[in-house]
């Protein structure tokens, strides 16, 4: 097998996984609120100052969670697949499976109490202060939401996958998200301008890859292009 064999292998391994991960928030209600709630502690962790290792620990609960989701939902499909008709069998399969969500559900309420609940009750405006001019946690921030928007729209669309086609372009998304908080942080210096132009080349290049490969037409792209803008300018605007 080839070099350039094995990386096209590689791209569809990783194109089957987010389609995976599409078909779960599409088709899935527990799976919409256990991202949108992921969401909203990772953001919140972010603000409130978590330790790298506290912070470690909430991605891992999420992840937990995440996957034994996606895994309930692969069971339930598969006891379909097999069976049409009513079976004790296929019943406790479900319930089963749906068990194991139930246990990392609580495991993470647990880990959110333990972790965040201490900091939620003492937090301060001088904190949120701080923390609200920080450019690095807010582009971390501005990324994220702007990655989960581009999987929300295109399961709510059912249009083509993360990595191959579909409104809007995810990689134009991420990389004007990524100009717009460089041209944010270095200001309006002429060694910032410079670098705001070199980076916006860069979001170009990216939006022009995805329309030259065929995956992406200019108007996914453009779309693309401007809800990665609009999201970042939002929370710099709102907090910056």
């Amino acid at each position: 097998m080839t070099p350039e064999r094995r990386r096209t292998t590689l791209l569809q391994s990783f194109d089957h996984a987010f389609r995976g991960l599409v078909h779960a928030v599409r088709h899935q209600r527990n799976m919409r609120i256990h991202m949108a709630v992921a969401l909203f502690v990772l953001v919140g962790s972010v603000f409130l100052d978590v330790s790298r290792l506290e912070l470690v620990v909430v991605f891992a609960t999420i992840a937990f969670v995440l996957m034994a989701e996606l895994v309930n939902t692969a069971i339930e499909a598969v006891v379909d697949i097999i069976t049409d008709e009513f079976d004790p069998r296929a019943k406790v399969a479900k319930d089963v499976a749906a068990g194991a969500v139930l246990v990392a559900a609580i495991n993470a309420l647990v880990v959110a109490y333990l972790v965040l609940a201490d900091r939620i009750a003492h937090v301060s405006l001088e904190l949120l202060t701080v923390i609200r001019r920080s450019p690095s946690h807010l582009t971390i921030v501005a990324l994220l939401v702007v990655a989960f928007a581009v999987i929300a729209i295109k399961a709510t669309r059912r249009q083509g996958t993360p990595l191959s086609g579909g409104l809007p372009s995810g990689h134009a998304a991420l990389a004007f998200a990524g100009w717009t908080a460089v041209t944010f942080v270095i200001g309006t210096t002429r060694q910032g301008v410079l670098v705001s132009a070199i980076a916006f080349i860069m979001a170009v290049l990216v939006g022009q890859s995805r329309m030259e490969t065929g995956i992406h037409s200019f108007l996914e792209v453009i779309l693309g292009a401007l809800l990665g803008i609009a999201v970042t300018t939002l929370i710099f605007q709102l907090w910056f």
